[in-house]
């Protein structure tokens, strides 16, 4: 998928994500958000300008989430991403409550709906981590102009072919039929078991 499809999945599938961003002492604050549109621009959601969230968004600009859409843990998809993110008015108000009329139960007048502010996270990074396959598929992507963040390990040309990385991985992911060895990443857990346990610190983490 496209980024901007792993952003439509977020709205359609997900929907309501927990956002995180910090307090005027650098402390995590996390609050329920509900993702109300996407499109190659970002991600756009709605909050009041009296609320603390609305504070922290404008005094740093910078926002982290995420949404998990599954019934059991074995069963569940999460996308995860941080980012950049501007006020983009109200602009757009109009169709997001048209689009979600539960809207107006919350706010029910004119006057009410007058806290309330659109948000775009327009730049991050972002990850896919699906654990309802064998093995786990894991995706990184970006937008915006943002740099790909994934921390992904990887074997590097130390590598002496022993095997030992492969007999602590929980996903068999390593393919030891080539020197260096190779993690495939789109299974990989990120467990740290292959750094560990090399014996040559072949595996590097990116």
């Amino acid at each position: 998928m496209t980024a901007t499809e792993y952003l439509s999945y977020l709205v359609r599938e997900i929907h309501t994500v927990v956002a995180a961003t910090t307090d005027e002492n650098g402390l995590p604050a996390t609050a329920a958000i509900d993702m109300m549109a996407a499109d190659e621009n970002g991600l756009y959601f709605l909050t009041a300008k009296g609320k603390r969230f609305y504070e922290r968004l404008t005094r740093t600009g910078y926002l982290a989430l995420t949404g998990i859409k599954g019934d059991d843990t074995m069963h569940r998809v999460a996308v995860s991403m941080r980012g950049r993110v501007r006020e983009a008015g109200v602009g757009l108000l109009p169709r997001f409550m048209a689009d979600y009329p539960y809207m107006f139960e919350i706010y029910p007048s004119e006057a009410s709906r007058r806290a309330l502010t659109v948000f775009c996270l327009y730049a991050g990074a972002g990850e896919w981590f699906d654990l309802s396959k064998k093995p786990i598929e894991r995706v990184s992507f970006s937008f915006g102009g943002e740099a790909d963040r994934s921390a992904e390990y990887r074997i590097t040309d130390r590598c002496i072919g022993c095997g030992s990385c492969a007999s602590v991985c929980p996903q068999a992911c390593i393919d030891l039929s080539r020197t260096p060895a190779a993690i495939r990443p789109q299974n990989c857990l990120h467990c740290g078991n292959c750094f560990d346990i090399c014996p040559v610190g072949a595996v590097e983490r990116g």
